[in-house]
């Protein structure tokens, strides 16, 4: 593997970092976590300059209102688009210290990985708030974890409702209906005319769950790992009917679309190459799991049951 090639699936794989270990909960310079969203406060902390040290944490603070409460997000914080006006402090896990202070945060919202940021701000005696985008529970719960710290509960109430409303549509859509076997790719070399050391989603969690409401089933069902890579040959034995492939570079990186879904050829004997239903997702929000993962399920819907009449998006 070459430098660039690992690079690329390196930074595509990290984009999932944040969807692990465990469910939301908060602390207050070093505290003990305090009960669910649900549960009244005994904190009432101050949210008028917040930190954001993720992008799908940094959709949050926009979706509930808290835009002019930010003063900082990460270099990776794209979205929405008035996010990449704000002032930077650093990465995903290299987030600079000084840049914080100097922006006069009062509250640092992160993911239980920002394990040793969040002790650092906290020796700083800057606040933080954990929450978790492991699954969509994890990310609803962000949503009414953080509504609730900032007090902005009525919002944090309509999104979770009109999420939860469209969830429940797709899943009673596709309830009942035949499950095409499917894999979603989430890394490999473009443009190299094969497949070569193809990154799958295995047992992360938020992609299987979103299979499994959108009509589908992971194919890869066995060991541990989160993301396995397969080469072209192990591709053919999993032989899955779909092959959804996530491509969130792909205009930027000037790649043609056509000629990445050529590359699928290669492996002619797989049923979903067969009856070409090899499918590229290149929205951004296809690699962050945040609010915007509704939109990620519908289209997921869309594919997988193509014999539905799906509402226009």
């Amino acid at each position: 593997m070459n430098y660039k090639k690992a690079i690329a699936i390196t930074a595509i794989l990290l984009s999932f970092a944040c969807i692990y270990l465990g469910r939301a909960f908060f602390s207050i310079s070093g505290a003990n976590p305090l009960p669910a969203a649900s549960t009244a406060y005994t904190v009432t902390p101050t949210c008028n300059r917040i930190v954001s040290l993720a992008p799908s944490i940094t959709e949050v603070l926009f979706a509930l209102g808290l835009e002019e409460k930010i003063v900082g997000v990460t270099r990776y914080c794209k979205y929405p688009p008035e996010a990449q006006k704000k002032p930077r402090i650093g990465g995903y896990y290299d987030p600079n210290y000084e840049a914080i202070v100097a922006l006069r945060a009062d509250l640092v919202v992160l993911f239980p990985e920002h394990e040793e940021p969040k002790k650092n701000l906290q020796g700083l005696h800057i606040n933080t708030l954990t929450v978790s985008h492991r699954s969509i529970t994890d990310i609803l719960d962000s949503i009414t974890t953080i509504g609730s710290f900032c007090g902005v509960e009525p919002a944090a109430q309509r999104i979770v409702a009109d999420l939860k409303r469209r969830t429940g549509r797709i899943k009673e859509k596709t309830e009942g209906l035949y499950r095409p076997r499917t894999i979603i790719s989430v890394g490999r070399s473009m443009g190299k005319g094969g497949l070569d050391s193809v990154y799958i989603s295995g047992r992360d969690g938020f992609y299987t769950e979103l299979l499994s409401l959108a009509g589908g089933t992971n194919i890869y069902d066995k060991g541990t790992v989160a993301f396995p890579v397969f080469s072209g040959e192990g591709l053919i034995r999993l032989n899955p009917e779909v092959i959804i492939e996530m491509v969130p570079n792909l205009r930027k990186n000037e790649w043609d679309q056509k000629t990445i879904l050529q590359e699928w050829t290669t492996s002619c004997e797989v049923d979903a190459v067969k009856h070409n239903r090899v499918y590229l997702f290149a929205q951004d929000y296809a690699v962050v799991p945040g609010p915007r993962f509704i939109l990620l399920l519908e289209n997921m819907a869309r594919v997988l049951h193509p014999e539905i009449a799906w509402e226009q998006p």
